[in-house]
């Protein structure tokens, strides 16, 4: 077992899962974890992992040494969660998912006056869901909002990006940027920012409507990724036909005690990489 980074309050403890420290907890104590850091103005790192973040971390030790440095990396995916049980008998109730957290974090952000600010996607998404979110939490402050560049970003452009929000007066910035751009702009963006940082992935082309959810119900039997795989086949067909399924074997593996996975925690390659934005 990996504990996380320290911080004033308690954070969920972390088991490995092929190396990745991965936080057992649920939806109220992450929820609880982002609001006291944000009251307090203190950065917290969280990311959401499902299989696609696992698997891009076995293939990249900076990214698992970035994953590992983070304060929270939530059980996104079910077979995530279905792994922690295998590999650490650590059975939980349910998933802690990306877009569904960013939505119980934006009601107790609206609740405790906390102003966010959503960084990433594009203009046209970023406008749905500022009418989205204002719509299901009328009382929820959007201090602002900033567009993806898709491209690397210069140390002069993540400055000014660090000074746009906190001029903004965010309390908590949602990150919309997909796997692993997001998590690498959130590494980077750690010491400039005194906040939640939260990597929700889709969350933001979900709640603003551009593209739908699996139904409940594929969901809790982890068939999210059928069901994602037939709306994008031409984007995510190398996601889940040939990445995802080397998950399965490797978990068995660790949970049998054949194979132990390193746990990346030199950050000194990390730190060379580039800044996405």
């Amino acid at each position: 077992m990996t504990q996380p980074p320290t911080q004033s309050h308690a954070l969920p403890e972390r088991c490995d899962i092929l190396g990745v420290g991965v936080s057992v907890t649920d939806y109220a104590e992450v929820v609880q974890s982002v609001v006291q850091a944000a009251r307090a103005r203190q950065p917290l790192l969280l990311a959401a992992a499902d299989v696609h973040l696992i698997m891009q971390a076995q293939r990249d030790r900076a990214y698992a040494a970035a994953l590992n440095a983070f304060d929270i990396v939530t059980p996104d995916g079910q077979p995530v969660r279905w792994g922690l049980g295998l590999t650490a008998q650590t059975w939980l109730d349910d998933r802690v998912y990306g877009p569904t957290l960013m939505l119980q974090v934006c009601q107790a952000a609206a609740a405790a006056s906390l102003p966010i600010f959503l960084y990433g996607s594009r203009e046209q998404t970023l406008k749905r869901l500022g009418e989205a979110l204002r719509q299901r939490f009328p009382t929820l402050k959007i201090a602002g909002s900033r567009a993806g560049r898709f491209r690397s970003l210069s140390a002069d452009e993540q400055r000014a990006d660090a000074e746009e929000i906190n001029a903004s007066g965010a309390a908590i910035t949602f990150v919309g940027m997909g796997c692993p751009r997001q998590e690498w702009w959130i590494f980077h963006m750690r010491e400039r920012l005194s906040m939640p940082l939260l990597a929700v992935g889709a969350g933001f082309d979900f709640h603003s409507g551009q593209v739908a959810q699996a139904p409940p119900w594929m969901q809790r039997r982890g068939l999210e990724w059928l069901f994602r795989l037939s709306r994008e086949p031409r984007r995510l067909w190398r996601r889940y036909l040939l990445l995802t399924p080397q998950y399965v074997p490797l978990i068995a593996a660790q949970a049998l005690g054949l194979r132990r996975f390193a746990h990346h925690v030199d950050l000194s390659e990390a730190l060379g990489r580039d800044c996405p934005g």
